[in-house]
C-alpha cells in the first residue's frame, strides 16, 4: 500500500513531533500541583476538570495561576522547539499532539482538561499578537459576566476570525481545528450556561 505522505525517512519527524507534543501536553499539572499542596484530588470538586479554573475552586489563586502558566507552556514549548528544529509544519503537528494530550491524557484514562490554557500557549508560540487579542477577549468577557466558560467560548469563537485577519489561511486552519475541539470539550458548560447553573468566578483577593 503506497504511503502518500512519503517514506519513513521523511515522515518520522512528524510522528515524533506529535508523540512528544502529546506526552508533554498530557502532564496533569493542575492535578499534581493541588495534590502536592495538600488540596486533594482536583477531579473530586467543581467540574472535575484538571484545568486552572477548577484549581481556582480550591481557593488558591496562586495554584490556579501556576496551573494556567504551566498548562500554557505545555502547548508553547513543543511548538517552539519543533518550529526551530524542523519548521512550521512540524510545529503544527506538535501543537495537535499537545492539545490532544491535555484533553485526553493517557495517565488519567483520557479524561483531561478543556484545553483553553494549552491552546493559548500554542497560539502564543505561533503568533503573540493573536494570542494577546484572544486573551483580551477572554478577560473582557470574564470581567463583565464572571463566567470562565463563557469567556473561553467567546475567545474560541473569535479565534479563527482574529487568526485569519492577522496571520492568514495557513495558521487559521490549525487554530480552527483546535477551537472546535475546545468547543466540544465545553458541551457540559454550555448546557449549564443555558440553564443558568454555571458557577461564576471571583476576582476578589484571596490569601491563598
Amino acid at each position: 500500500m503506497p504511503n502518500f505522505l512519503g517514506g519513513i525517512d521523511y515522515t518520522w519527524p512528524f510522528y515524533a513531533a506529535t508523540v512528544i507534543g502529546y506526552f508533554l501536553g498530557s502532564i496533569p499539572v493542575g492535578l499534581l500541583l493541588t495534590k502536592f499542596a495538600g488540596r486533594g484530588d482536583i477531579r473530586q470538586i467543581g467540574s472535575g476538570s484538571i484545568g486552572a479554573t477548577n484549581v481556582l475552586r480550591t481557593g488558591s489563586k496562586k495554584l490556579a495561576a501556576a496551573t494556567l502558566v504551566l498548562d500554557a507552556l505545555k502547548g508553547a514549548v513543543p511548538v517552539l522547539v519543533a518550529e526551530q528544529l524542523y519548521g512550521v509544519d512540524m510545529a503544527i503537528m506538535a501543537a495537535y499532539g499537545a492539545i490532544l494530550g491535555h484533553c485526553f491524557p493517557l495517565w488519567l484514562k483520557f479524561k483531561g482538561g478543556k484545553g483553553v490554557a494549552t491552546a493559548l500557549g500554542i497560539i502564543l508560540a505561533f503568533s503573540p499578537l493573536v494570542a494577546g487579542l484572544l486573551a483580551a477577549v477572554w478577560l473582557l468577557v470574564a470581567v463583565l459576566f464572571r463566567y470562565s466558560s463563557l469567556a473561553a467560548l467567546a475567545a474560541v469563537a473569535a479565534a479563527p476570525v482574529v487568526s485569519y485577519l492577522i496571520e492568514g489561511r495557513h495558521l487559521t486552519i490549525t487554530i480552527s481545528l483546535i477551537a472546535g475541539l475546545i468547543l466540544l470539550r465545553h458541551h457540559s458548560n454550555i448546557g449549564r450556561l443555558l440553564r443558568g447553573q454555571e458557577s461564576k468566578i471571583s476576582f476578589r483577593k484571596s490569601s491563598s
